[in-house]
């Protein structure tokens, strides 16, 4: 894989060199190459509950388009490809539209309370749900409510994690109550206390 031979394009890198950051992304492009996904980017993209999804239409415009779903509905099918069910939405068609002229896409993931993201560029595959029911089998969430209407791969041609500036931290409802359980369970037993002392001093 080859994140900045995609991304440093002839006119990046004459950015870069005029603001003082080339050599130091030279270095970065001399070195080793990733050869796939290794654990840690397995583990994240399969703990993700959406992402970002860039394509670009025949207009010449980009769509950015926002994907979500259950835990674990990303699928790190190998060391290169993903899979996703496509859930029924608002039947624009942008997305599936734009990669039927062009399947470069660039995909967005972002972990917001650790602050941390991960960028990839890939090549997006339809795939019809009566043409790979095995595959259907492996990607289909049965416990989340949805319509699928197609699949979805990605073929993977680089990935880099980015910097944590300017992220700003958020929460679910699910990691808020979990974070505050411990406390939550602790005043609890206090009000209980206070409610059965009070019930003895009326005796």
């Amino acid at each position: 894989m080859d994140y900045e031979g995609i991304a440093f394009t002839d006119a990046v890198k004459k950015l870069q060199a005029v603001h003082g950051s080339r050599a130091a992304y030279a270095r970065i492009e001399a070195g080793d190459h990733s050869e796939g996904f290794t654990e840690a980017e397995e583990e994240f993209i399969s703990d993700r509950e959406h992402f970002y999804l860039a394509s670009l239409g025949a207009s010449g415009y980009p769509y950015i388009q926002h994907r979500g779903g259950p835990k674990g509905f990303i699928h790190v099918l190998d060391e290169f490809t993903l899979g996703i069910v496509d859930f029924s939405g608002n039947k624009q068609y942008i997305s599936i539209g734009n990669v039927a002229t062009n399947p470069k896409v660039s995909l967005f993931l972002i972990d917001y309370p650790r602050k941390t993201r991960l960028k990839l560029y890939a090549e997006m595959r339809v795939v019809e749900l009566a043409d790979n029911p095995e595959l259907f089998r492996r990607l289909d969430p049965i416990y989340y409510k949805h319509k699928a209407e197609r699949m979805l791969l990605f073929d993977v041609k680089g990935y880099n994690w980015n910097c944590p500036q300017h992220i700003t931290p958020r929460y679910t409802l699910e990691e808020i109550e979990s974070a505050f359980s411990e406390r939550n369970a602790y005043v609890q037993g206090l009000e209980n206390e206070i409610k059965r002392l009070k019930a003895e001093s009326r005796q």
